[in-house]
């Protein structure tokens, strides 16, 4: 399924979390948090000023980006879990 989001709304894709600690040790399924992170996989062509203008997203497809915990409405493309979200939900690139 190819899904192209509209506005200023990101699709997103999430990355794993770490399977153990800093220190070694192993975190069951049961403790892992939902990650905050993830990649970028689709954009939109971006946010509509009050002027008429569209105003270019900042971030692209293949980006990886630190989002806010509670962002988005999580979807399931082809099985995978994704999210789409504004673009203001993302806090940050990661390079």
């Amino acid at each position: 399924m190819n899904l192209k989001p509209l506005s200023d709304r990101v699709l997103v894709k999430r990355l794993e979390s770490e399977e153990k600690t800093a220190g070694g040790l192993f975190i069951p399924d049961t403790a892992k948090e939902k990650p905050s992170r993830g990649e970028v996989v689709a954009v939109g062509p971006g946010k509509a000023a009050d002027d008429g203008k569209v105003i270019p997203m900042t971030v692209k497809a293949g980006d990886v980006v630190l989002f806010n915990k509670y962002a988005g409405t999580e979807v399931k493309l082809d099985g995978v879990d994704h999210l789409v979200m504004r673009e203001d939900d993302i806090l940050a690139i990661i390079q």
